[in-house]
């Protein structure tokens, strides 16, 4: 399918009150984060079966996808080029991460994030200086620190833990929810692998942290544990 099939077909599967149910969901009204963005109203595994047939879809063509003003359509772009990295060679990568860099305005929302990070950035960084990824935890752009910490899941899975570490501490007073959530949720998946390396980290900063990021870092801690936390007992 070509890029115009691909977006007509797109539309044909949209559906008026699953759009209105994910404007809700996504917080798209006024001052909300993701205020003004529109969807076709399209299901998460729909929109993963069309990437299928765009594969073949050129960087360019891709882009044009990225900066649609349709939800799906964005997530679409992405779930191509997640597709797509791990499979070009150094210089499509090389293109690829770029793309998705200068088009962060377009990665607006937490599910466009968490879909892509830690599949294009995380990896086109693994050989390569990681200060972009403190760099972009000083943006004034939340999407943009959203991007750095899920970033570094990448290393997470390989038991790599010192950059999510020097990202979490940098937004530890972050004044964003979904900021407070992804630091936790990555600081959960640390203490996954290796208990000690989150604990260490959680006596010297849990009492700076947000309470939502916070119970995020320490879901799956035991109860007695995780009641001394949240009280501020623990020692």
């Amino acid at each position: 399918m070509n890029l115009k099939q691909i977006q007509a077909e797109m539309k044909s599967l949209g559906d008026a009150k699953k759009a209105a149910h994910a404007q809700g969901f996504f917080k798209t009204g006024p001052g909300q984060y993701g205020e003004g963005d529109i969807f076709l109203g399209i299901r998460v595994p729909e929109t993963r079966k069309m990437a299928r047939h765009g594969r073949d879809l050129t960087l360019k063509q891709i882009t044009r996808l990225l900066q649609s003003k349709f939800h799906e359509e964005r997530l679409l772009a992405l779930f191509i080029l997640v597709w797509q990295f791990p499979r070009a060679d150094e210089d499509k990568q090389r293109d690829i991460f770029n793309l998705y860099l200068d088009n962060t305005s377009y990665i607006n929302n937490w599910d466009l994030v968490d879909s892509s990070a830690h599949f294009i950035v995380g990896p086109w960084l693994e050989k390569r200086p990681r200060t972009l990824l403190l760099q972009m935890a000083n943006s004034k752009i939340l999407w943009e620190r959203r991007i750095a910490m899920m970033a570094t899941y990448h290393f997470i899975r390989a038991n790599d833990y010192q950059d999510a570490l020097l990202v979490a501490q940098k937004l530890l007073h972050d004044d964003h929810d979904l900021i407070h959530k992804v630091v936790g949720w990555m600081l959960r998946e640390i203490g996954n692998r290796d208990r000690a390396v989150e604990e260490k980290f959680l006596l010297q900063f849990y009492g700076d942290m947000p309470r939502t990021m916070l119970r995020y870092a320490i879901e799956k801690f035991p109860e007695d544990l995780r009641l001394q936390y949240l009280k501020g007992t623990i020692s």
